[in-house]
């Protein structure tokens, strides 16, 4: 009895070794994400303004936007004339594809267990959900404590052959480190390198979903990540936080750039549907306006509105169709992003509308160029009621008009009236200065955006 058992011990020593080093592998390396869960209702989480809380005028929040936009809108543009071209796997000789990047709005999120709080980018121009992680070889300055992965028990590294992995738009397979890297570029010259990795996230503080796929940067580099601990992409793709939460509509509400008070809000799920009924829409015809999503395969991730003509005061401003198309090239067209703080239209779309709209205005236009906006106009000396031309975008399906504090800001300190656009070479951006106080729902299922009037500080 006593050499049969001596016989056995050995054989379960091994059975329980390798059991503990398969559950060993499976913590770091994970093939297969686990199954996500959103309570029933859905998600709402609180946006706040980058430069919220900070003494600025209107003006001055549409100046810091648009130079944080600037070399994000130049490299949008170029970026949809880029095939996809195969290089080799390491990824320090590849040019990685550019996304959005710069956004306008962070969120309040917790990642790991126990949750580490951190506060993120929203991007709706880009898919991959990232933050910095130790040990950190290249990391900027966070304002909150950098992720550590071996602290958390619900951290593991995505494996090579895993679906995400492949989803990236460039990655290469480290078998020192035993998974999946990742390179991924912003339109502003940003860009983030280190392990795909999966996780628990928690939203609103207390909704907890496991097994989301993100980037664990060790190599963060730009301007454009500085007022948050890393990103979360909303784009079309595989890796954005709308797919993996397997969700087919979300919505944001942005309340003006000047409300200091009120946050805006987005919201994932069922609840994107159960707001709108809230928010004071009459009927689909009368209040709700909407309209068909494009895709780009140059860039799959953007949402493309279908813009066909836009209208100044009561005139329909005259241009050719290809000025406002999307291209078989993948050039030209209009995405809308929350990322980007004023609409930019194609510069001979923007010239013609800039010389309508003068025409319909009657004060003189100021050249001083003080504001950094393409468009301004000299305020009189008395103070008045001033009349501005009705601008209307004319998308498929929906003739969406803009309230007049919707594209127009008065500066008083420097005595001008300005128009809340500007022009772009190629693509056309349409911005969140004119997405304001309109609850804009994208349901993915359909491909369509609607847009309904809504007082988003009182949501």
């Amino acid at each position: 009895m006593t050499s049969s058992s001596s016989l056995l011990l050995p054989f379960f020593l091994i059975i329980f070794s390798c059991f503990i080093a398969l559950s060993s592998s499976r913590k770091s390396l994970t093939n297969h994400p686990p199954p996500t869960i959103l309570p029933r209702s859905g998600l709402r989480l609180s946006l706040q303004h980058v430069d919220s809380g900070k003494n600025l005028t209107k003006i001055q929040k549409i100046q810091r936007g648009i130079n944080r936009g600037f070399h994000r809108l130049n490299r949008l543009g170029a970026a949809a004339v880029l095939a996809e071209s195969s290089g080799p796997d390491d990824t320090n000789n590849i040019k990685a594809p550019t996304h959005g990047g710069s956004g306008e709005f962070l969120m309040d999120l917790a990642i790991g267990d126990p949750p580490v709080k951190y506060s993120a980018i929203l991007d709706t121009g880009s898919d991959l959900i990232w933050t910095q992680c130790k040990p950190c070889t290249d990391c900027y300055h966070q304002p909150t404590p950098i992720f550590d992965p071996k602290k958390s028990s619900s951290y593991s590294k995505v494996g090579c052959s895993s679906g995400l992995c492949e989803a990236l738009p460039r990655s290469s397979c480290n078998q020192d480190r035993g998974a999946c890297e990742y390179l991924y570029t912003y339109g502003d010259y940003s860009s983030t390198r280190g392990v795909l990795s999966m996780e628990t996230f928690t939203f609103g503080g207390e909704n907890s979903v496991s097994g989301i796929g993100f980037g664990c940067g060790d190599e963060n580099e730009g301007d454009g990540f500085s007022q948050g601990s890393g990103l979360v992409g909303l784009g079309r793709g595989p890796l954005s936080l709308i797919t993996q939460l397997k969700e087919a509509k979300f919505s944001y509400c942005l309340t003006t750039i000047d409300d200091t008070e009120a946050s805006s809000s987005l919201f994932i799920g069922s609840l994107a549907s159960e707001i709108v009924k809230k928010s004071g829409g009459r009927s689909e015809g009368e209040l709700i306006k909407t309209t068909s999503l494009l895709r780009n395969p140059r860039q799959p991730s953007f949402y493309y509105l279908d813009l066909q003509g836009i209208t100044v005061g009561s005139k329909r401003l005259s241009m050719e169709k290809s000025m406002l198309e999307l291209a078989e090239d993948g050039t030209g067209g209009m995405i809308i992003d929350s990322g980007t703080t004023i609409t930019y239209l194609e510069e001979v779309v923007f010239n013609t509308l800039k010389r309508e709209f003068t025409s319909r205005m009657s004060l003189p236009v100021d050249e001083s160029g003080s504001t950094g906006l393409d468009l301004c106009y000299t305020l009189p000396n008395e103070a008045k009621n001033l009349a501005v031309p009705k601008l209307v975008f004319h998308f498929k399906g929906a003739d969406l008009e803009l309230p007049g504090e919707n594209y127009v800001v008065e500066d008083p300190s420097t005595g001008v009236l300005c128009l809340a656009m500007g022009k772009s070479n190629g693509m056309s951006i349409f911005g969140n200065f004119q997405q304001q106080n309109f609850n804009v729902v994208h349901d993915l299922e359909k491909d369509k955006v609607s847009f309904v009037p809504t007082e988003c500080g009182k949501l």
